[in-house]
């Protein structure tokens, strides 16, 4: 079953992929960057990194919260730890020891969610991630960033380590959509423009930056312009982004691969309704999935660009 696409997008590399290969690349530039796994290091890539510093990896074992809690010593002894592991065995197992020994001390953590969303499909709900932004946002002082593509993912993971301070990096197990086909200016706090238009805003992160795209295609059918927004950092937030697209269009959609509470979308809507409010809709996940196909579930789900189209149509009326 393939989704229901406006257009047709050259499909690049899964999002851990891009983090695995820009470890491995940072690796030569930072000679105390130290990478951590909580033995998954062959899914979330940091097997790349391993293979290369062997002398500057740990593999903990499956053992989350002593994954974090040895990252937080050797952030205090100046090191640049990047601990990696599933986005809800990271978060969720780890959540404790994640705000006493990283946020409390606001240490120089990194910490990456891989096979995050429902979109890894067959592996089911126990292993999908779809509370992990939210729990990161509610860690005081982390950084929270959601890339949309290999190209963008890459860009992030040079801002967090040059980021002084906790940063939370969610990536994906399947290959996605090249958005970035002429490079990426990412900015921590910044949201990059990908669309303009002046009827609708969609604004997105991870792999529904693309469906969004493909959604303001289908509305360019029906004579309706809309801005396209890629919210990779979801804090610090472009509120200026948020506020520009609230007085400048006549509503806002928000989209991504996470439940609609504590995520992106409440993000923006606590901007909006701080500074410009305006209608809004929100494509997330109302509960958790089932196991299946990728593009099954994201359709089954409601996280497609025909359900992002609809929103904003909603919106309008």
């Amino acid at each position: 079953m393939e989704l229901v696409q406006a257009t047709k997008r050259a499909i690049g590399k899964a999002t851990r992929d891009a983090f695995g290969e820009a470890l491995r690349e940072l690796g030569h530039r930072y000679p105390n960057l130290v990478v951590i796994d909580g033995d998954v290091n062959n899914s979330t890539r940091t097997e790349w990194f391993a293979k290369e510093f062997p002398d500057r990896f740990i593999n903990v074992g499956i053992a989350e919260s002593n994954l974090v809690g040895i990252a937080g010593g050797l952030a205090g002894c100046g090191k640049i730890p990047v601990i990696a592991s599933f986005a809800c065995f990271m978060m969720c197992n780890a959540f404790d020891q994640l705000r006493m020994s990283v946020a409390f001390p606001h240490l120089n953590v990194k910490v990456c969610g891989s096979h995050s969303g429902i979109s890894i499909g067959e592996d089911g709900p126990s292993q999908m991630g779809i509370e992990d932004v939210a729990l990161a946002m509610a860690l005081p002082g982390f950084t929270v960033l959601v890339p949309a593509d290999e190209v963008e993912t890459r860009e992030v993971v040079k801002a967090a380590l040059e980021h002084q301070g906790p940063v939370y990096i969610r990536t994906g197990r399947p290959p996605v959509p090249i958005v970035y086909t002429d490079g990426c200016d990412f900015q921590i706090g910044r949201a990059n423009r990908l669309r303009d238009g002046n009827d609708v805003t969609l604004i997105a992160n991870g792999l529904m930056v693309a469906a969004a795209l493909d959604a303001a295609d289908l509305l360019a059918r029906g004579g309706i312009q809309a801005r396209v927004l890629d919210m990779a950092s979801v804090r610090p937030l472009d509120e200026e982004a948020v506020v520009a697209a609230a007085q400048e269009t006549r509503g806002i959609v928000v989209a991504e691969e996470h439940l609609r509470w504590g995520g992106l979308g409440s993000a923006v809507a606590m901007a909006a309704a701080e500074h410009a409010p305006c209608r809004m809709r929100f494509v997330a996940l109302e509960g958790y999935a089932e196991s299946g196909k990728p593009e099954e579930l994201l359709e089954k789900y409601g996280l497609t660009a025909r359900h992002i189209a609809q929103a904003a149509r909603e919106v309008l009326a």
